[in-house]
């Protein structure tokens, strides 16, 4: 008698979800989310805040389309339906009061065991008082139920209360006042804005600071490494990584992105993950 063949199911890679914006180039955002994940072996899910397009005719302006805030809240309640459980959560691009709220609520809800705020503070084209109120509204309601921040030199300011940042020395400060508004793990990002002739961010959890440096790659900003650099991050703690190893990781993903970034016809050019770990 022959007997039947067991059929294994592989196991399932972690999951992480990305609650961002649609970047319609593929440049940023959720895409941008979507190739990091991927890139990192874990399945990626978006429930979307936002469409931004960039206007050809406008050089290149943002135009951006905020969704449904129940749309939202519908995403998100089906992504953790379909799944169970989401091992990693990014947020990105919010853009509304009424989307801060919806999210928020989301993460009081479902209470994922780690989440990166990318704190997306400014959209280009916002009004400076309703960008305030934004700003205001997205470090009350979400920064509270953050594992990890991940602010560049201007978020990094404003989180941190200060009017300038120009040293490495200022910029571990930095870090640690916005751990002492109760983010546990903090990566406040300079870049090349320093002179340092590197890349240089800031980690701070409570105990370690450590400077993580990366060779610079020129001086002109490159669309998306802040997605990707968040989202490698996501990617890293839905496998299990600690928040300073998961950092680490990701800056070697933001360095091949940059490294292999796209041109097109816009007056910047953007990342491209699909490199990593493949050169």
């Amino acid at each position: 008698m022959t007997a039947t063949p067991t059929t294994v199911r592989p196991s399932n890679p972690p999951i992480a979800l990305a609650i961002a914006g649609s970047e319609t180039s593929g440049g940023a955002g959720a895409q941008t989310d979507l190739k990091t994940f991927a890139q990192l072996g874990v399945f990626g899910c978006v429930s979307l805040t936002c469409i931004v397009s960039f206007d050809p005719k406008n050089d290149f302006a943002h135009r951006l389309h905020a969704i449904d805030p129940q749309v939202l809240a519908d995403q998100i309640e089906a992504a953790v339906g379909v799944h169970g459980t989401i091992d990693a959560v990014k947020i990105g691009m919010l853009g509304t009061i009424p989307t801060i709220e919806t999210v928020a609520g989301a993460l009081e809800q479902y209470r994922f065991a780690n989440v990166v705020v990318d704190p997306v503070l400014i959209c280009k084209g916002q009004e400076a008082g309703a960008a305030l109120d934004i700003d205001n509204a997205l470090r009350e309601k979400v920064l509270p139920y953050a594992t990890i921040t991940t602010p560049n030199l201007f978020e990094t300011q404003v989180l941190a209360g200060v009017e300038e940042i120009t040293t490495v020395d200022a910029l571990k400060d930095a870090a640690k006042r916005i751990y002492d508004h109760g983010v546990p793990n903090v990566l406040a990002k300079a870049g090349t804005l320093l002179g340092t002739g590197t890349a240089l961010d800031v980690f701070y959890d409570g105990q370690t600071l450590e400077v993580l440096e990366v060779p610079a790659i020129g001086q002109e900003r490159v669309s998306g490494a802040g997605c990707t650099l968040a989202a490698a991050i996501t990617a890293e703690l839905a496998k299990g990584a600690s928040p300073l190893d998961a950092c680490r990781t990701a800056k070697d993903v933001v360095v091949s992105s940059i490294e292999n970034r796209m041109h097109g016809n816009a007056p910047f050019d953007c990342v491209y993950q699909g490199r990593y770990g493949r050169q």
